[in-house]
């Protein structure tokens, strides 16, 4: 007789077995909220939470640009006005007395407020403007009567030592060394008008280098041309031009900390951190002015350096690696994201 027990157990086969599937276990997910802490797994940088499409920046953001063409049209400006009071030969006239001054002065007006200008902030450029007209003028003299007494003392040394007209390129080289007076005038007022010793040491260095190639080749400009006023049209051009390229190219190579744009209006332009606080907003006084856009405060961040360390505090909502950050110390590398605007902080990294 069979055993109940028996008559009543659940008998599995190898058939049951194989047709058994076990189901995937369901992980829940929590959408992380503003302000909490999200730190991902140890394989993720920040870059993975936010996609930026980096946008081409044009040429008129660069600084070797923007101060070049505002350097030119200064110089032309300055000439233009001058001219027709200039004689060549004997008896000086008021445009021969003048036209130097007033090439410096309205270089340094250009200088000014051109990177003003391209932040689209009216505002700030005309009070750099009018910082920049009273130093112009009192520089232009100074710098003038500098570089004469530069120049002669040069000229005699040359034609002590065999030149005899300025044909000889000993004559141009004097000139060069001469005019790089009037380059450092238009680094002093830019470092002035940006509140910066170092803008303004950078810009005299590199004013300097821009107006003395121009002053090397304003007389062969001039043995070209054949016409004194024409001549005199293209060489001052030229050192205005080649004073602000010298000024844009020297501060960039030289400067240890910026922020690049990535994103927005300004794509492309840098905004080199000089000051020890430098405000981000939408009012056009800031020193990083960012316009078009209604999501920025009127003081919306603020960038502090002390010695080594550069921290952001923001007021107002902004991203960092696509997260909600208030407080932080940049490192090279961070990406910054405000209303539609986008940056890179970089540093120098030195050996």
């Amino acid at each position: 007789m069979a055993n109940p027990s028996e008559s009543n157990a659940i008998k599995i086969t190898a058939e049951d077995l194989a047709s058994v599937t076990i189901p995937e276990a369901v992980v829940p997910t929590v959408a992380p909220t503003l302000g909490a802490k999200v730190y991902g797994t140890i394989n993720e940088t920040a870059e993975q939470f936010v996609s930026v499409p980096a946008e081409r920046g044009s040429i008129l953001l660069q600084g070797w640009f923007y101060l070049g063409v505002a350097g030119m049209l200064g110089a032309l400006a300055g000439w233009g006005i001058a001219e027709p009071g200039f004689v060549d030969g004997p008896g000086p006239r008021w445009g021969n007395f003048f036209i130097i001054p007033l090439i410096v002065t309205l270089m340094c007006i250009g200088f000014g407020v051109s990177e003003s200008i391209v932040e689209r902030s009216v505002r700030k450029a005309l009070l750099r403007g009018a910082l920049a007209l009273p130093l112009g003028i009192l520089l232009g003299f100074i710098f003038d009567m500098m570089a004469n007494s530069l120049f002669s003392v040069l000229m005699r040394i040359v034609y002590e030592a065999g030149a005899q007209n300025y044909r000889n390129p000993a004559v141009w080289i004097g000139r060069g060394l001469a005019w790089m007076v009037f380059g450092a005038a238009g680094g002093v007022v830019y470092g002035i008008v940006g509140q910066s010793t170092k803008k303004g040491t950078y810009g005299v260095l590199g004013g300097a280098i821009g107006a003395g190639l121009g002053g090397v080749v304003f007389d062969p400009i001039s043995m070209a041309t054949h016409v004194g006023s024409v001549s005199r049209a293209v060489g001052f051009g030229l050192l205005g031009l080649a004073t602000g390229i010298g000024m844009g190219l020297v501060e960039s190579a030289l400067k240890d900390r910026w922020l690049y744009v990535v994103a927005g209006p300004l794509a492309g332009k840098q905004f080199i951190l000089y000051k020890s606080e430098t405000s981000i907003g939408s009012r056009q006084e800031a020193d990083i002015y960012l316009f078009k856009d209604p999501n920025i405060l009127a003081r919306h961040a603020v960038i502090s350096i002390s010695g080594a360390r550069v921290s952001l505090h923001a007021t107002g909502p902004m991203l960092w690696g696509g997260q909600p950050v208030h407080d932080r110390v940049l490192q090279d590398g961070d990406l910054l994201q405000l209303g539609r605007y986008a940056f890179r902080y970089k540093e120098k990294h030195r050996s």
